[in-house]
């Protein structure tokens, strides 16, 4: 039964919260007119809501699928190149091709240079949404549609500990431990007393059987981490996260030759394309790449290029209102080497009101193990809350 893309209408979504990302701000650090905050550790921008952009596509027949990208950051760029540049080659196609309108899509603007930022950032929703579309037709999940689960169930680690003090967030470590959980990363941006100190302290608090990853945030140059991380490595790290500007291809690479223990990286890499050359120059130990910027169709690209090297993947999980979220389960779950699935905390659990299942099973993640939707497309789609938001 033939069926076209009738509408396609992309919003932008804020959703307030009581501690900004990362934490409370340090001292130096401002919220500007915008409602950003530079980081000092980093220099990257952050806001101090989240924000997300949601995307709706409609057919003709009456049929509805639903994306989302990444948005915390600029969120009207998004919605303009959907408005002004996918809308109008989106309308009166057959949706039931999802990987083949994602090539289309891409080839539209690649002599212009725009491979990656935001207009990938839109076709990862779209993307998204296409997928959907296509479980919702077919009634059954995504993860069918590529192939079948060889997970129920992913062991998510914790992401984040969002406390002023050093003590605060040992503590707050330890009562995620006491509920199940065994995998804890720290950002060192905000470790106030340095990211040894905070290693150190991790490991006495949470004991042998943690499991405790660093997110560098890109902020040391290749020697700098090499250092670093040979002294977290006593204190049995697990990955450090992105040691180097993600621009210095051959710096991750000499950290990756001169530690101990894997170097996890991905979750600003939107293609295969921008994969390829850092697997070639072997600069990672774990793939971490991010649903709200890749879509399913590169996702799913990525994670074989990965498998195909030896790379473990372990998704990252960024800023949403949970639909790339699912998406990122679905597909996880096809993966065959999955140690673990970031979990924001912060992130996923209060904004859980936001979707609703398409079956008889929401996303949850309890005593360390997410459970998958077991709906048709991405298993969840807008509760009332989100619609509500979106009108």
């Amino acid at each position: 039964m033939t069926d076209r893309i009738e509408k396609v209408t992309a919003h932008v979504v804020t959703i307030p919260r009581d501690v900004p990302y990362l934490g409370p701000l340090r001292e130096g650090e401002s919220v500007n007119r915008a409602g950003y905050i530079v980081r000092k550790g980093n220099r990257t921008l952050y806001p101090t809501v989240d924000r997300s952009v949601v995307l709706r596509i409609d057919t003709e027949k009456g049929l509805t699928g639903w994306g989302e990208t990444y948005g915390i950051v600029a969120p009207e760029a998004v919605r303009a190149i959907v408005d002004d540049v996918l809308a109008p080659v989106l309308e009166g196609r057959d949706p039931s091709a999802p990987a083949v309108i994602h090539e289309d899509l891409y080839d539209l603007m690649r002599v212009r240079g725009f491979f990656g930022g935001f207009y990938l950032d839109s076709l990862a929703a779209v993307d998204i949404a296409l997928w959907d579309l296509l479980g919702r037709r077919l009634g059954v999940p995504i993860s069918t549609l590529l192939g079948g689960r060889r997970h129920e169930r992913i062991e998510g680690y914790v992401s984040g500990l969002p406390r002023a003090t050093l003590d605060e967030r040992l503590a707050f470590a330890q009562d995620w431990q006491a509920k199940g959980f065994r995998g804890f990363k720290f950002a060192a941006v905000v470790a106030d007393d340095g990211a040894e100190a905070e290693m150190m302290a991790l490991r006495e608090g949470l004991g042998p059987k943690a499991e405790i990853m660093a997110d560098l945030h890109w902020r040391h140059t290749a020697p700098e981490a090499i250092r670093l991380i040979r002294r977290l490595e006593p204190h049995r790290l697990f990955f450090a996260e992105a040691p180097c500007a993600p621009e210095d291809i051959e710096g991750i690479a000499e950290v990756a030759r001169h530690v101990g223990v894997p170097v996890a990286l991905g979750e600003e890499l939107r293609t295969v394309f921008e994969w390829q050359p850092r697997i070639g120059a072997r600069a990672l130990g774990i793939g971490q790449p991010e649903m709200g910027r890749t879509g399913i169709t590169e996702f799913l690209r990525i994670g074989a290029l990965c498998h195909a090297n030896h790379i473990a993947v372990m998704p990252h999980a960024t800023i949403g209102v949970g639909l790339f979220h699912a998406a990122s389960l679905q597909a996880s779950s096809t993966l065959q080497k999955l140690p673990w699935h970031e979990y924001q905390h912060s992130i996923f659990e209060p904004n859980r009101r936001l979707t609703q299942a398409t079956g008889t099973r929401h996303m949850s993640c309890d005593a360390g193990f997410y459970t998958l939707p077991d709906g048709p497309g991405l298993g969840v789609e807008p509760s009332p809350a989100l619609l509500a938001a979106l009108s």
